[in-house]
């Protein structure tokens, strides 16, 4: 019963470590034109820490650019990555973002669908009190 027992806790915890090393990595989103982008870069790292940057250049904006920075850390519940900033470690002058409340949802392509339809791996920000991240598709690279 112990080797079964131990056997079901191994096969678990292999399970569990694959799924994150599929999440953890660099996300990265582009829009806009010449006049106007932004742009989101978002490192899921391996010690359960993330960084966040977002670019905007409005040509017409003042100011016209806008770097805005976010740090914490990050865990996972079956394909649901929530993000946690502490305030007295994760904020100073440079990190702004307040990533508490955050969540998003980890889409891959299932490993059981054999078409040929392209699913590109993303997270989308479902709940955020960042209104700007809510709703957010970034993809990673």
């Amino acid at each position: 019963m112990k080797r079964f027992l131990t056997a079901i806790f191994l096969i678990s915890t292999l399970t569990l470590c694959s799924q994150t090393d599929k999440i953890i990595g660099e996300y990265f989103l582009e829009l806009g034109n010449e006049k106007h982008q932004i742009k989101y870069r978002l490192n899921l790292n391996s010690d359960w820490t993330f960084d966040f940057h977002s670019y905007t250049n409005h040509q017409n904006g003042i100011p016209p650019i806008v770097h805005k920075y976010g740090k914490g850390t990050w865990s996972v519940d079956g394909k649901v990555v929530s993000f946690i900033t502490n305030e007295e470690k994760d904020f100073d002058e440079k990190y702004t973002l307040d990533f508490n409340a955050s969540k998003a949802r980890f889409i891959t392509k299932p490993s059981r669908d054999k078409t040929d339809r392209i699913i590109k791996t993303r997270l989308k920000f479902y709940e955020s009190e960042i209104f700007w991240i809510e709703g957010l598709d970034i993809f990673k690279t």
